[in-house]
């Protein structure tokens, strides 16, 4: 009884005016999610050595500050309606758990959805939006990621925004990611809902494939880059575009590799690694924990790449930073190697949305290659080779 006062407390308090909390994601949010390498095979000491694994890597030195469990994490709820977890995979309690992330210093994320199941058929939160807001703000959860299986006839918008008024009731500041899959639209009417929305369907650790199931598909890197085209105008502070987690690690080349989690960075898209931290390489340790592509990625102006040039066979791509720096990013889709001499001066780079540009006549930038470590200036023209299914990450910044 003394929990459904709470949930009516709850309810009858509960501002219709609701704002999500401010301050969550002034960056793309940066950390770990379970599902890409161990779907629903989850429990407490895989949550434990990841968070371990987290601190002991230097992942959270270089950024990273979620641990976030996804689906399946569910038991049942009770008689008066309040989700518990699977006390064979979690027994000791989501509190518990989140106090030991907490105390290496990170932060705990859950999964839920907007339906009346999940995606992978357990309890979702429809009906239940309130109680399960205090439940985890009660656990100590830190990030919600409400998925969108099972919503028949429901409105996403209102569906997003109960949970997001259900989370403010509850009182604890917690990140909420929307995965609705762009199905929706979420970037028209998301950003005063949730801190980040998903753009594409599922990603598929592949560079330019599509891999169809019966009810949908899920996509490589370029197939989700595509689907960004008119999207970064809704991106920015506290409200990001989300090209889904991270397959780093998860069998594509190094190259690959290098150029999803470049992409990634100059795209402003969450950082959420799907590796097992666990048995990760110092390879692919060396390209989640990059500092500089980290930086590019962590920029404070928030400001979303743009392609601003094609010449047919390597894209130009374009990130204004703070302190009048510049990132640019050049893509080879390509099967083979492409030679470069790029002219700056041939090229004035213009945003129209940030109202930044750059002309190359006039101002001389220091460059320096991320991935390669070579360095020049704008004076010269920019001789490089491109590798296949690679990209060519710099950092401009200007002299004198």
């Amino acid at each position: 009884m003394k929990r459904l006062l709470i949930l009516l407390a709850l309810l009858v308090g509960a501002n219709v005016h609701a704002q999500k909390f401010d301050g969550l994601a002034a960056t793309p949010q940066m950390g770990w999610n379970s599902w890409n390498s161990f779907a629903c095979d989850i429990n407490e000491q895989l949550i434990r050595d990841t968070a371990d694994a987290m601190v002991k890597l230097g992942l959270k030195d270089a950024g990273y500050q979620y641990v976030n469990i996804d689906d399946c994490w569910h038991g049942q709820r009770d008689k008066d309606g309040f989700i518990h977890p699977d006390p064979q995979r979690f027994p000791s309690g989501m509190k518990t758990l989140a106090d030991y992330v907490h105390s290496k210093g990170l932060k705990l994320g859950i999964y839920s959805d907007a339906g009346a199941t999940t995606c992978g058929g357990k309890p979702g939160s429809r009906g239940h939006e309130y109680q399960d807001a205090k439940t985890y703000a009660d656990w100590g959860v830190d990030y919600v990621k409400y998925d969108w299986c099972d919503t028949k006839g429901l409105s996403a918008p209102g569906a997003y925004t109960t949970m997001r008024d259900a989370i403010r009731a509850a009182g604890r500041p917690m990140l909420l990611s929307m995965c609705e899959w762009g199905d929706n639209k979420a970037w028209e009417w998301g950003k005063d809902i949730g801190h980040s929305w998903r753009t594409t369907a599922d990603i598929y650790p592949c560079w330019n494939c599509e891999l169809n199931h019966d009810a949908f598909s899920r996509l490589g890197v370029l197939r989700i880059l595509d689907r960004q085209a008119g999207l970064r105008k809704y991106a920015g502070p506290g409200h990001w575009n989300d090209m889904d987690m991270l397959e780093v690690g998860m069998g594509m080349s190094g190259d690959e590799d290098r150029a999803h989690f470049s992409i990634w960075a100059m795209m402003a898209s969450p950082l959420i690694l799907g590796n097992d931290l666990r048995k990760m390489p110092e390879s692919t340790r060396s390209i989640l924990a990059n500092k500089d592509v980290i930086a590019i990625s962590q920029d404070q102006a928030g400001i979303q790449a743009w392609k601003f040039f094609d010449d047919g066979r390597l894209e130009y791509w374009a990130r204004p930073l703070a302190n009048n720096e510049w990132a640019l990013m050049v893509l080879n889709r390509g099967e083979q190697a492409v030679n470069l001499s790029y002219d700056w001066k041939a090229h004035f780079i213009s945003d129209e949305m940030s109202k930044r540009e750059v002309d190359f006549k006039k101002a001389v930038y220091g460059w320096r290659d991320i991935w390669g470590g070579k360095s020049g200036d704008t004076g010269k023209k920019l001789e490089a080779s491109v590798a296949p299914h690679s990209v060519l990450l710099l950092h401009l910044k200007t002299k004198g």
